[in-house]
């Protein structure tokens, strides 16, 4: 007979010790193209006003805008043409009164100039620009600073920097940011079953599927995921491959964790620190280890997720993927967040696991919630699934026809 599980935890109680993990947060600095969804560290101010400049906001001429106040269709203003520029270019020459200075888009307004007449209201002489239409005092022009002036705060700590705001830090002219460093997430998938990819399947062995799905869970959190090499059911392999891990963030096993003979995680955990938690009242994801080891006095934690790899994916997601997010400094939603679920009739009869918080993945037809009716191992239950409902542990059946909250898979 193997292990029996030490204590079967209420699910709310093991979020409450997963949220009591000791983090600490490192900072670098990346540069600006490598920053994007990246969090800030701390606020970040204008060092430069934007425009940094009067700028000219339409094509035309750069007038004093009392010249232009009698201007008509019927009876245009003429004003003499000093010189052109364009975006980029340095006015040379100051506007006075009857003079203008053709402007492009983006060029700097010139010295004297108070307001730009658009091109579409001006005629050409010869040497000599009509003005059409009257315009006032600043009109066609940004002022220096009309967008940001130097000094004021742009982005605030905690930020996570999209394209848009990428564009708001380049046009500061800053190099690099300070952000918050992904966190390195082991991922170790263990069982004498497992194959890697680039092996040929044979009879009795699987290919490591939950190397892959975790570290792409992983990834979505904000971290790194840094997977080692299958390590078998053995328990000098798993405590030296843990061993070597002991610098990561985070570890993160799957397999090896139930009751059974060959499960030699909760062996590992006990010798190398304490095991925290040893069973889940949930469905799937019963065979749950946490546990924690000091590692130059730093508390180090190792999640050991069920081999299965629905029950892999079910319970990452819902309790350790917020832990992740909130160490990578991500801010999402919750996968149980209220505001995301789609209420619907489930399609038929179901009878849960009773005694165990049941979350039973379904797919959406014809606005019903379908069960999928495949055990934890079907990893294509995932592929087929549109989201899940949560099933309380004290309810024996759930009846065809009830309304039921779908929340969706992911964050």
């Amino acid at each position: 007979m193997g292990n029996e599980f030490l204590e079967i935890k209420n699910p709310d109680d093991v979020k409450g010790i997963i949220s009591n993990f000791q983090t600490i947060k490192k900072i670098e600095e990346v540069s600006i193209e490598e920053s994007l969804y990246r969090v800030l560290t701390e606020d970040i101010y204008a060092t430069i006003s934007l425009p940094p400049f009067r700028k000219v906001t339409m094509d035309g001429f750069a007038v004093v805008s009392e010249d232009t106040f009698a201007a008509s269709e019927d009876t245009p203003v003429e004003l003499k043409l000093l010189e052109v520029i364009g975006a980029g270019d340095v006015p040379e020459k100051i506007v006075k009164k009857g003079f203008c200075t053709e402007v492009g888009t983006g060029s700097p307004v010139p010295e004297g100039a108070d307001a730009v007449a658009m091109v579409e209201y001006t005629t050409h002489g010869d040497g000599t620009i009509f003005i059409h239409e009257s315009v006032a005092m600043g009109q066609n022009m940004a002022k220096e600073g009309s967008d940001v002036m130097e000094g004021e705060l742009l982005l605030k700590k905690g930020t996570t920097i999209t394209p848009e705001k990428i564009g708001v830090l380049s046009a500061m002219g800053l190099k690099t940011v300070p952000v918050y460093k992904k966190p390195q997430i082991a991922v170790i998938s263990t069982g004498n079953e497992l194959i890697r990819h680039d092996e040929e399947l044979s009879y009795g062995k699987i290919f490591d599927i939950n190397s892959q799905t975790i570290s792409s869970a992983v990834t979505a959190c904000g971290c790194i995921p840094v997977k080692t090499e299958i390590v078998k059911d053995d328990y000098n392999e798993l405590k030296q491959k843990i061993i070597e891990c002991q610098d990561m963030d985070l570890i993160i096993t799957s397999g090896g964790t139930s009751a059974g003979r060959g499960d030699v995680l909760r062996q590992v955990l006990d010798d190398l620190g304490e095991v925290l938690v040893h069973g889940i009242a949930v469905k799937p994801g019963k065979p749950t280890i946490v546990g924690r080891f000091n590692n130059d006095s730093v508390d180090k934690y190792v999640v050991g997720l069920p081999g299965n790899p629905v029950a892999a994916a079910m319970v990452f997601q819902l309790f350790f993927a917020p832990f992740l997010k909130n160490m990578a400094s991500v801010q999402t939603k919750s996968i149980m967040d209220e505001t995301r679920t789609v209420e619907i009739e489930l399609s038929r009869r179901y009878r849960p696991a009773k005694g165990r918080r049941h979350y039973l993945l379904v797919k959406i037809n014809n606005n019903k919630a379908i069960p999928i009716l495949k055990d934890s191992g079907a990893i294509t239950s995932l592929a087929e699934a549109d989201g899940f409902i949560e099933i309380g542990k004290n309810v024996e059946i759930v009846e065809k026809g009830t309304m039921v909250s779908v929340y969706p898979l992911g964050s």
